[in-house]
This record gives structure tokens, sequence and C-alpha cells, in this order.
């Protein structure tokens, strides 16, 4: 008994040499030297970039570029009412398509097969052709309905009704509503089904448990893409120039038509995109920032 005792508690012979071995080795560890490791790839890629920056801002500083006009335009009369008009039709637009949006995305989850069809109709013509096109046939939609109205109550002509405004106001408003129907539709879809039957089993119709319970829960995943599709249409509205529309671009172009200061112009046009897009996207952020949060209690709840 004491032998085996003797021997559970030897320890072996060479276990003090390996102690010793491995110290000297996490010794030698230490005095070796470090080197980095280069990324010779990342240093030639950020050469070119800075080299072709530099090319870029060499040809705009040695350009024929009045830059005094671009300060004198900035905030010109027209440019400022073009500005107004961008604004204004990018709000109307984005109203105009959230409502076609929802109403479409609804009747794609519909267990009406008419509604269902009437939805993806609209969704695949719209989003199958291009919105300049678009815009083109609404103003020129007198030449396939020279009136509109009842017959019998009223009837107007529709090159009357038809005015660049209204034209782009349609061209962008339900092309928008195409795109917004699948953001809204992946908002739905991203409520678990047991709501809908949390909904169903306490009496709650259809259209109202959308409103207060299913639509509230699927912000958090419609909110950002909408608030991009809101940036895009900012830059949308440009093509509304085509047919007239007085918007910030058309302005613009309109005094570089007369003196020749294209670039100048161009540059002016393009400072005050810049600047909506920036502040549209601020509150982007802010917006989504709100949602995350709300989603994270209910997710700290659970």
């Amino acid at each position: 008994m004491v032998s085996a005792s003797n021997q559970q508690g030897a320890l072996p012979v060479n276990a003090g040499q390996h102690a010793v071995e491995s110290t000297g080795d996490l010794g030698a560890v230490a005095h070796l030297e470090h080197v980095k490791r280069r990324y010779w790839g990342r240093y030639v890629a950020s050469a070119v970039i800075v080299v072709l920056l530099g090319y870029i801002a060499l040809a705009f500083a040695h350009g024929q570029i009045e830059w005094r006009y671009v300060g004198r335009f900035l905030t010109a009369r027209s440019i400022l009412v073009g500005l107004g008009n961008t604004i204004v039709m990018t709000v109307l637009a984005m109203a105009l398509g959230i409502a076609l949006g929802v109403i479409t995305a609804i009747m794609r989850l519909s267990t009406n097969p008419v509604l269902q069809a009437v939805a993806q109709g609209y969704v695949w013509l719209f989003r199958g052709t291009p919105v300049i096109l678009q815009l083109l046939l609404w103003f020129n939609l007198a030449l396939v309905f020279p009136t509109l109205g009842i017959p019998g109550l009223f009837t107007v002509r529709t090159v009357d009704v038809m005015t660049p405004f209204l034209a782009a106001l349609l061209g962008l408003g339900i092309n928008q509503g195409a795109y917004t129907s699948e953001v809204v539709r992946a908002g739905l879809l991203s409520v678990d089904t047991g709501q809908y039957e949390a909904a169903k089993s306490i009496g709650m119709a259809r259209l109202h448990a959308l409103r207060r319970i299913i639509l509230p829960q699927a912000m958090r995943v419609i909110v950002p893409p909408i608030g991009n599709e809101l940036v895009g249409m900012v830059k949308l509205t440009s093509l509304a120039s085509v047919i007239q529309y007085a918007e910030m671009l058309h302005n613009a172009q309109n005094i570089y038509y007369a003196n020749a200061r294209v670039i100048e112009l161009l540059m002016v046009a393009g400072i005050w995109y810049l600047a909506v897009v920036t502040v549209l996207s601020f509150v982007q952020s802010r917006v989504e920032r709100h949602y995350a949060r709300g989603a994270g209690r209910a997710s700290g709840r659970q």
C-alpha cells in the first residue's frame, strides 16, 4: 500500500527537464523579431486610386470651368424654383407610390385569384418598362384618348388635363408603386403567422388586423428599403425634364442653353442633389435606429 501511494505521488523523472525546455522555448520565442505582413495588392490599389483622383482634380482645375458661375447660380431664382419643384414631386410621387404599393401588396396576399392576377400584372408591367418610357406615354396620352370624362355628363380634352406636372406625378408615382408593393409584401411576410391567427381568434377583421397589428410589426422591415427608394426618387425626378416639367435639372438646362455654361450649371444641380440626399439619408438613419431600438426591446422581452 505504501509503495503504491509513493508511485502515485511520484513525478516522472524527466518532467523537470521538459519544464525547463518549455521555459527556454518560450524565452526564445519572446526574443523573435515580429515582422508585419505586407499587403502589396492593397498598396498598389491605393496608389492607383490616388493617382486617378489626382488626375481628376487636375482636370477640373485646368478645365474650362468658371467657378465663380457655380457660386453665382447656386442661389439663382430659377434653380431654387426647380429645387422646390423637385422636392414637391418627390413627396407627392412617393406618397402615391406608397399608397399603391400597400394596396397592391395586400392584393398579392389575398386569397382572391382575380386580385392576385391584377396585382401581379401591375407589378410585371410597370417594373418591366423604363420609367422614361412611361413618362412619355403619360405625356402623350392625348394621342390615344383625345378626351377624358363620362359621356353625357362631362368631358375634357386630355391635352388640357395632362400637364407636365400631372404626367410626371403619374409616371413616377405609379412606377414607384410597383417597387414599393414588393417591399411591403416582404415586410408583411416577415411577420409571424401566429399574429394573424391571434388577431383572428379575438374576432378582428383582416383589414383591421393589418392596420393595428401586422403593419406596425412589419415597419422595421419596410422602412429601410422605403428610405432608399425615397433617396432614389429625388434623383429620378430629373427624368421629368424630358416632358418639360420645371424641376431642377430642366431649369439648369434652360440656363446653360442661354449662357453656354454647361459644366457650371450641371455642377450646381449636382450640389443641390447631394445636399437633399444627404439630409434625407440622415433622417433615414434616425428612423431606422428608432425601429431597430423597438425591435431590440421586443426581442429582449421574449
